[in-house]
């Protein structure tokens, strides 16, 4: 059975000419400083940011947690959105690795108030821990990949910097947000101290994620890296797919168009609500009394692949190794099993 996964755009294939890449990258001792293909990356990233230097990291996670323990200290405390993928899906490593609180804030689809950001920043107090970073999710994933407006980013920026605050973006897809609004990468960067990406989240490529900033702050992140075992070797067989996806950012456009195909189709079937997505996350909102995880199974056995996010949500995502066949695939699968369940009755 042919199998259409949407599940995420990690799912994604080295394609031959990245297999090809890697076959003839010249590596070294990347935790030496050795590694030429690594060096190109890490070069590359920062001019495509506008930063004085990048980091290699095998994932946004520890790219994140990284960012996190450079910018804070023990007991500080750091202001994020409540659905933030760095509260959520991290496995507690702001409590575990930097040994931070955080100030959760409700935000409306990812995006948070200005006015509740500052608010949320802590007095100069010997009873209160020190708000010391603000971190925010561009695109943000469970808002089904919204892409933060600038002048929200901007606004929090201000505030941040009156306040002697940092800021840290995590752009796990941040290249899904340029190609959806048109603002370039430098721009984005420009009003954080810190951001991090993928580069095995629509880009295609099989391993890694960048930490991008200044100079110093950098070479504390690598040090950081070293401790929690991030540390590399030949990384750069790694790398080389790393470069040849940062070639490919623009063609994210197509993933975009796939997931308004997929809108439209699902559409259709009053049993579930979709909102129009800005990149390529689709959330389906289930009408009672269909249950995420049933559905999932489901449409599973119809060779469609997706994620039950919660009781009533499920989410898709499209990227390079799905095309319009697989869109029209799921749209089938999913009326064919809204169909048989509506026959048989709850």
């Amino acid at each position: 059975m042919k199998i259409s996964d949407f599940r995420s755009d990690t799912v994604t294939q080295p394609d031959e000419e990245m297999r090809q890449a890697m076959a003839r990258a010249v590596v070294g001792d990347d935790v030496f400083g050795e590694d030429p293909t690594v060096k190109e990356l890490e070069e590359k990233a920062a001019e495509i940011f506008g930063k004085e230097a990048a980091l290699f990291l095998p994932s946004g996670t520890m790219a994140n947690q990284v960012a996190v323990f450079c910018h804070t200290q023990a007991g500080d405390e750091v202001i994020l959105e409540r659905d933030s993928h760095i509260y959520n899906f991290e496995v507690g490593g702001l409590a575990v690795i930097s040994r931070v609180q955080v100030h959760p804030i409700v935000g409306e689809q990812g995006v948070m108030s200005p006015e509740d950001v500052e608010r949320a920043i802590r007095p100069k107090n010997l009873h209160l821990p020190r708000t010391s970073l603000i971190c925010l999710e561009n695109t943000h994933n469970l808002a089904g990949g919204k892409v933060l407006p600038l002048e929200n980013i901007r606004a929090i920026w201000e505030i941040a910097k009156t306040h002697n605050v940092r800021v840290h973006i995590d752009g796990a897809r941040i290249f899904n947000a340029c190609c959806a609004s048109g603002i370039s990468p430098r721009e984005y960067a420009h009003y954080c101290h810190s951001l991090s990406f993928c580069l095995s989240k629509g880009l295609g490529a099989p391993v890694g994620s960048l930490l991008v900033g200044d100079k110093e702050w950098i070479e504390e992140a690598r040090r950081v890296r070293k401790m929690l075992g991030g540390g590399m070797r030949q990384a750069g067989v790694l790398a080389a797919c790393g470069l040849i996806a940062l070639e490919r950012r623009e063609q994210l456009t197509r993933d975009h168009h796939l997931a308004r195909q997929l809108t439209q189709g699902l559409s259709q079937f009053p049993q579930i609500h979709i909102e129009e997505p800005e990149t390529n996350i689709v959330m389906v909102y289930l009408s009672p009394p269909f249950q995420a995880e049933e559905f999932v199974q489901r449409i599973r056995e119809k060779g469609v692949l997706a994620v039950a996010i919660r009781q009533n949500l499920v989410r898709f995502v499209t990227h390079k190794d799905v095309d319009e066949q697989d869109v029209q695939r799921a749209i089938e699968a999913v009326g064919s099993v809204l169909e048989k369940s509506q026959r048989s009755g709850p």
